[in-house]
């Protein structure tokens, strides 16, 4: 059992501690970029110009760092794919095709595994990167192009646990994926491609459409009593109805609306939609981005929207939609 150092409990050495880790860190980011030379641009072009993959190799640690650089690369238009070392000399090194790019990743550079992993794909015709620590290393000697990550120390006091090599390899990682995107013109509709699920892509693809389709369409006409105002409102669950002349929106009621007419009121009696609508809806075209939808809600300070197709009234689109889609 590993015995607590209670002396070193108290809340100020607690930030103290991780504040030091911190700028451990940051010191050593500030050094890695005074590492980058031609190696590195020469990387850049061959992975740019491949007609391949880019496959990306380590063991422990870094085997970890290697599976997040594949991720950012993929969803950044650089096809990648992460190999295990170890399971790579076990049968996965079938994964190398004849066009990719080999990434190997290694703090030390001479592991047991980079050692038996290297000269196999030497053997074929692939460019071999080596991302390491240390560039006389094995997989430095043996790679065409070395990304050099030294770190002068880990931020574990012991010096042995990997940290800021890790944080190293990752930011050399994601140098390599920003370049490239840079490099390939990526845009915000390709972000949206590759993001379709998540929050940020939905802020570059969805459209008011895809959400107002969803949700009921509530409307009464300027004549309608008040009372069938409030149905319609509590019917369809929008907090909200258009008030139509005909086909044409020339109000809106909100629940904000009911309440200061039941307190200006005493009897509702005989008054209609067009005592107590207002005239000026706010609404937005259907094919709209989302996000242009929470922004004018937010500079107008209200929560719904009547979405239009082409000025004729198609619907609602509420606050309440775009938390849900994960947009605010």
């Amino acid at each position: 059992m590993i015995k607590l150092n209670n002396t070193l409990t108290s809340n100020s050495t607690i930030l103290e501690l991780a504040k030091r880790t911190i700028e451990k860190e940051r010191d050593a980011i500030g050094h890695l970029a005074t590492l980058l030379d031609e190696d590195f641009s020469k990387a850049v072009d061959c992975i740019l110009n491949s007609k391949g993959r880019v496959i990306i190799s380590g063991i422990g640690k870094s085997a970890i760092i290697a599976s997040k650089i594949v991720a950012t690369l993929n969803s950044t238009g650089t096809p990648a794919i992460f190999m295990h070392a170890a399971d790579a000399i076990h049968g996965d090194l079938g994964t190398i095709q004849d066009d990719d790019v080999v990434i190997c990743i290694s703090k030390s550079g001479s592991t047991p595994e980079i050692k038996m992993l290297v000269p196999l794909i030497k053997r074929g015709k692939n460019t071999l990167i080596g991302m390491t620590g240390n560039p006389d290393s094995f997989l430095g000697k043996q790679a065409d192009f070395i990304l050099n990550t030294y770190v002068d120390k880990e931020a574990c006091p012991n010096d042995l646990a990997p940290t800021t090599s890790t944080t190293a390899q990752l930011v050399m990682g994601d140098a390599i994926a920003i370049v490239l995107l840079e490099l390939r013109g990526f845009s915000e509709a390709d972000f949206a491609k590759y993001h379709p699920g998540g929050a940020l892509g939905k802020r570059l693809y969805l459209r008011v459409a895809d959400i107002a389709k969803n949700n009921q369409i509530p409307a009464v006409q300027i004549t309608t009593e008040v009372k069938q105002v409030i149905v319609e409102i509590s019917k369809k669950m929008l907090g909200v109805t258009a008030v139509l002349d005909g086909n044409k929106v020339v109000g809106i009621v909100t629940d904000g609306d009911i309440r200061r007419m039941l307190n200006n009121h005493d009897n509702i009696k005989g008054l209609t939609a067009a005592d107590i609508m207002s005239t000026e809806p706010k609404t937005i075209e259907m094919d709209t981005l989302a996000i242009k939808a929470l922004e004018l809600m937010q500079k107008k300070g209200i929560s719904q929207l009547l979405a239009m197709d082409k000025g004729e009234y198609s619907g609602v689109i509420h606050l309440h939609n775009l938390i849900n889609e994960g947009i605010l």
